[in-house]
């Protein structure tokens, strides 16, 4: 039995090989590229040639029409499950049920293990921020394409993997932080939060680079069509996936530790006086 199945497994992988090769050879004549790599590398990062009009009224970024759908899906999925898949939860758990379950939990321990005492905003946010980076990032994977202002047809990158949209994430990730220390710690708060006046550009170039140099990397590899049958498979799907954890643990991490410190001055002082009023009133009894 071992024999037949290592046998069958060779002769898939032969077969698999070989219409690899015969659809590089017969899509070899239709390779048609209307830029050069430079500048298909070029625009992956300024994004300032191939724009995507709409309604014909103005034109955008690719990314921009990325971040739009991402939206969209994520909103009509949540109301979804909301109306449909909540109600009938059940005290055991089904798969669907369970992965839920899992995905807000996750978030839901990372918040309180870090800011253990100030966590449901923040369980919110990061759930929030990291659905949106991993979805975000995996949509690359769906090949979605867009008609360019010049009638070409281009296939639609991750929201985050342009410059705009990490600065925004960085940075509103950095105000919710500072919100944190406000209504915790009022102005003392803000001194806290403004001590990290670099997390913001750090949070921002971190996720800006690691989902750009995957972005590069796809797009390398598909600009050459006797690479395209099988690498991107490969690459696309490897550097994408893990771009879309890493980043999305990453950044709701870093969040959650920030946010946790500048909300934790007033619980340790708090602490300190419930101690000293106690160990006073010990010495009067």
């Amino acid at each position: 039995m071992d024999k037949k199945k290592r046998t069958k497994s060779l002769i898939i992988m032969a077969v698999m090989i070989v219409l690899f090769i015969i659809g590089i050879i017969l899509s070899r004549p239709y390779s048609i590229k209307h830029e050069t790599i430079k500048q298909a590398m070029r625009d992956a990062v300024l994004h300032d040639e191939n724009k995507i009009p709409i309604l014909g009224l103005i034109e955008v970024d690719p990314s921009l029409v990325s971040g739009f759908i991402v939206t969209g899906v994520l909103l009509l999925f949540a109301a979804a499950i909301r109306i449909f898949a909540i109600p009938r939860f059940q005290y055991v758990p089904g798969k669907f049920q369970l992965l839920i379950e899992e995905w807000v939990g996750f978030f839901d321990n990372l918040a309180k293990s870090n800011s253990p005492h100030k966590n449901k905003a923040l369980g919110a946010y990061i759930f929030t921020a990291g659905t949106y980076i991993f979805v975000g990032t995996m949509f690359e994977l769906f090949g979605v394409q867009g008609i360019t202002t010049q009638g070409h047809s281009v296939s639609l990158p991750a929201p985050l993997a342009n410059i705009n949209g990490a600065i925004a994430m960085g940075f509103f990730s950095y105000f919710f932080i500072l919100f944190g220390g406000v209504v915790t710690n009022k102005v003392k708060g803000i001194g806290l939060a403004l001590k990290e006046f670099s997390l913001p550009i750090s949070m921002t170039f971190r996720l800006f680079g690691a989902l750009l140099s995957g972005m590069l990397t796809t797009e390398l590899v598909y600009f050459y069509i006797r690479l395209s049958f099988f690498l991107p498979v490969v690459v696309g799907v490897l550097f994408t996936v893990l771009h879309a954890l890493i980043q999305a643990y990453v950044l709701t991490m870093l969040t959650s530790v920030y946010y946790g410190e500048v909300t934790e001055v007033t619980q340790k002082k708090e602490r300190k006086e419930k101690a000293a009023q106690a160990a006073v009133g010990g010495e009067a009894s």
